[in-house]
C-alpha cells in the first residue's frame, strides 16, 4: 500500500466513523472531504470540485422541485382519498394498495419525500377504519425503499451507479432498466408484508383512534394539564403596562408565556407573545411552569392573576387557536438545537408546547432539550399559521391536525398540470431526444409556467444536504482511482470469491453494499461501491451492467434497522416500532431481495458483453 492510498483509506475511514457518530451532520463530512483530499495532494482541486458541475447534480435537485410541484397540487392527497374509497376496511387490500401507490409516485421522486407525504395519509386512513398504525407504517416504509429500484430518476444511488459507468466509457441504464426488476421485487414486497404483518404492533395506542385527535387529545398526550394552564390578568396585577421582557418570568417564577389572548372588537384574538408584548388587563395567559415544584396558587397571588378555566386550550372559545403535531425530520436544521434556539416564534409563529420521544411526553423543562430525529412537537398558534406548517415541510412534517380544524386542502389545485409537466418530462427522458438532465428542467420549468410551484418553494424543496453529501463522496472515488485504492478492493474481492463463480461475485458485492448502507447513508455507499463493482467485472473479462446493477440494488435493501434509511427513522415513532422490528422483519426480506437478485440480474443482464 503506498503511502497516498493510505492518506485516502484514513480519511475515507474518518468519515464513515462520522457517518455512525452522525456528529457533525452528513452534508458537514462531505464538505470536510471535499477541504481534506486536495489538501493531502492526492487530487488536485479541480479534481475535488468535479462534483459540482456534474450533469446528475443538477438532476437530483430538478426532481427534488418536481417532487414539490406534485405535492403542492394536492396529488398525494388525491392518491390517499382514493386509497381510501377503494381499499375501504379491508387490511390485506389497504396494505397492497398503498404500497403499490407510494411505489409508483416514488419511481419519480424522493422516497423520503413520498413517505413523509403519506404519513398522514396513513394516520387518517388508521384512525377511519381502526386499523393500529403499526400495521401500515412498515409497509410505507418497504414500500419508499422498494420505489428506488423502479426508474433511474427514483433515488440518488442509481444516478450515481449510472454516472460511472458514464465515466467509464460505457452507456449508460435508460430510464426504465431498472423496472424488470423493480416490479417483480415489489410484487415480492407485498405477498411479503401480507405475510409479516402478523409480527407487527397490533395495539392501537395513542394515535389510532377511531376519530381525529381532539385539542383535549393533545392536552393527555402531552400532559399539558399537568404543567400549563390559563390566567387572566385582573385589575391591580403588577404585570400590566409591562413587556414580558421586562418581567423576566421565566429567570424568577421559572414560568413562560407560550399564548396570549387579547381583546379585540371581534373578541378574543390570539398572538403569539415576544419580548415586546406589553401585558393588558384582561389579557389571557396561556402560561408554563418549567418545573414541578411551582406552586400555581402562589403563582396567582404574587402576580395578581385568576385561574380562568379548567379547559385550558380554549382559550375563552375563541376559535383562533390551533395546535399540530409535527415530527422532525432526518434533514432538519432543527436537529441539535433545544427549544429556544430552533425559534419556533419567530421562523414559524408558532410556539412549542410538548415533546415526546420514544412515546414519553416530557412532563417540564424540555425547553432546553436538544432535539433529535424522530421527535415529535406540539405546536400551538393561530390557525392560520397552523395551515402555514405545511410550507415548512424541511424541518418537520405534520403529523396530526386536531378534529377542531377542517382537512387542510392545497390554496390551488393544479394536479392535471403538474401531471402534464410530469409526463413531459417522463417523455423526454424515455425518447432520448435530449439529456435527462435538460428533461429535468424542462418539466420544473413547465411546472413553473402552471404556476404548480414557485420560485421560493422550488428552492426550498431541494434537500441541499443531499447534493452537497454526494459531491463531498464523489472525490473518494476519483482519489481511489488514482491512488489503486479501486483495483485493491478489486484483488481482495477476487481473492475472497477465487474461483467460485461470476453469481458468488454478485452476491458478495450486493451484500457488501447492504451491509455498508447500515452505517453509511446509500448515497456515499453507491459512490464507493460503484466503481469497485465496474472496475471488478470488467478485470473478469464480464460485462459490468449486471454489477453495477447490484449496487444500485444493495444500496435501496435499507430494510434491516430504523437508521439505515431516513424513511425508516419517518416511521419509527407514528408506528410504535422498536429496533427489533426491523430487524426481525427486514433481514428476512432483505435475503429475499438478494434471492431474487441472484436470479434476476444474470438472467436480464447476461454476463457476456
Amino acid at each position: 500500500m503506498n503511502p497516498q492510498l493510505a492518506i485516502v483509506l484514513s480519511l475515507l475511514a474518518g468519515a464513515v466513523v462520522l457517518f455512525i457518530l452522525n456528529k457533525p451532520r452528513m452534508d458537514v463530512v462531505g464538505l470536510l472531504a471535499l477541504v481534506a483530499l486536495p489538501l493531502s495532494g492526492v487530487i488536485s482541486v479541480h479534481e475535488a470540485f468535479t462534483g459540482f458541475s456534474d450533469p446528475n447534480i443538477i438532476l437530483i435537485a430538478a426532481l427534488f422541485v418536481i417532487g414539490d410541484g406534485l405535492v403542492r397540487t394536492g396529488i398525494a392527497k388525491k392518491l390517499g382519498d382514493w386509497l381510501v374509497l377503494r381499499a375501504g376496511n379491508h387490511e390485506t387490500r389497504l396494505i397492497a394498495l398503498l404500497m403499490l401507490i407510494v411505489a409508483l409516485l416514488g419511481s419519480v421522486m424522493s422516497s423520503t419525500g413520498v413517505v413523509a407525504i403519506f404519513i398522514p395519509v396513513v394516520l387518517r386512513i388508521a384512525q377511519r377504519t381502526q386499523i393500529a398504525p403499526g400495521r401500515l407504517m412498515m409497509p410505507l416504509s418497504f414500500a419508499g425503499l422498494l420505489s428506488g429500484m423502479l426508474t433511474l430518476v427514483a433515488t440518488a444511488p442509481n444516478l450515481i451507479v449510472d454516472a460511472e459507468l458514464t465515466r467509464a466509457g460505457l452507456a449508460g441504464f435508460e430510464f426504465f432498466s431498472f423496472t424488470p426488476f423493480g416490479v417483480p421485487i415489489l410484487a415480492l414486497g407485498i405477498g411479503y408484508m401480507l405475510i409479516a404483518r402478523r409480527w407487527l404492533p397490533r395495539q392501537s395506542g395513542t394515535i389510532a383512534k377511531t376519530e381525529r385527535p381532539t385539542l383535549h387529545d393533545f392536552a393527555n398526550r402531552y400532559h399539558l394539564h399537568e404543567r400549563q394552564f390559563l390566567m387572566k390578568v385582573e385589575p391591580g396585577s403588577q404585570l400590566i403596562g409591562r413587556t414580558l421582557g421586562q418581567i423576566g418570568l421565566r429567570n424568577q417564577y421559572l414560568t413562560a408565556i407560550s399564548a396570549i389572548s387579547k381583546k379585540s372588537r371581534s373578541g378574543q384574538v390570539l398572538s403569539s407573545p415576544s419580548a415586546n408584548t406589553v401585558i393588558e388587563t384582561g389579557d389571557i395567559l396561556l402560561v408554563e411552569t418549567l418545573d414541578s415544584s411551582i406552586d400555581r396558587e402562589d403563582l396567582q397571588t404574587d402576580l395578581g392573576l385568576t385561574h380562568h378555566t379548567d379547559e385550558a386550550f380554549t382559550l375563552a372559545g375563541s376559535h383562533e387557536v390551533g395546535m399540530a403535531e409535527v415530527l422532525i425530520r432526518p434533514e432538519s436544521d432543527l436537529i441539535g438545537r433545544n427549544i429556544l434556539q430552533s425559534s419556533f416564534r419567530s421562523r414559524f409563529r408558532t410556539t412549542v408546547i410538548g415533546l415526546r420521544r420514544n412515546l414519553q411526553a416530557f412532563d417540564h423543562g424540555f425547553s432546553e432539550e436538544k432535539l433529535q430525529v424522530g421527535d415529535t412537537l406540539l405546536l400551538i398558534g393561530t390557525w392560520k399559521e397552523i395551515r402555514n406548517l405545511h410550507a415548512n415541510s424541511r424541518d418537520f412534517l405534520v403529523l396530526n391536525l386536531p378534529a377542531e380544524m377542517d382537512e387542510i386542502t392545497p390554496v390551488q389545485n393544479r394536479a392535471p398540470q403538474a401531471l402534464f409537466s410530469l409526463g413531459l418530462m417522463i417523455f423526454l427522458m424515455i425518447s432520448g431526444l435530449v439529456p435527462n438532465v435538460i428533461a429535468a428542467l424542462i418539466g420544473c420549468l413547465s411546472m413553473g409556467l402552471f404556476r404548480c410551484i414557485s420560485m421560493e418553494s422550488s428552492y426550498r424543496s431541494i434537500h441541499w444536504q443531499s447534493l452537497i453529501l454526494i459531491i463531498g463522496m464523489l472525490p473518494f472515488a476519483i482519489a481511489l482511482e488514482k491512488t489503486g485504492g479501486i483495483t485493491l478492493a478489486v484483488k481482495a474481492i477476487s481473492a475472497v470469491t477465487g474461483s467460485a463463480g461470476n453469481h458468488v461475485l454478485l452476491a458478495c458485492i450486493f451484500i457488501l453494499t447492504a451491509t455498508i448502507g447500515l452505517f453509511v447513508s446509500n448515497t456515499a455507499t453507491a459512490v464507493l461501491m460503484a466503481p469497485v463493482a465496474i472496475s471488478s467485472a470488467l478485470q473478469m473479462g464480464v460485462s459490468p451492467y449486471p454489477f453495477a446493477m447490484m449496487v444500485a440494488l444493495g444500496a435501496s435493501t435499507a430494510f434491516m434497522t430504523p437508521v439505515s434509511s431516513p424513511v425508516n427513522i419517518l416511521v419509527s415513532e407514528p408506528g410504535q416500532y422498536r429496533f427489533s422490528h426491523f430487524v426481525k422483519i427486514g433481514t428476512p426480506f432483505a435475503f429475499i431481495v438478494l434471492g431474487a437478485a441472484l436470479v434476476l440480474v444474470p438472467w436480464l443482464l447476461p454476463f457476456l458483453p
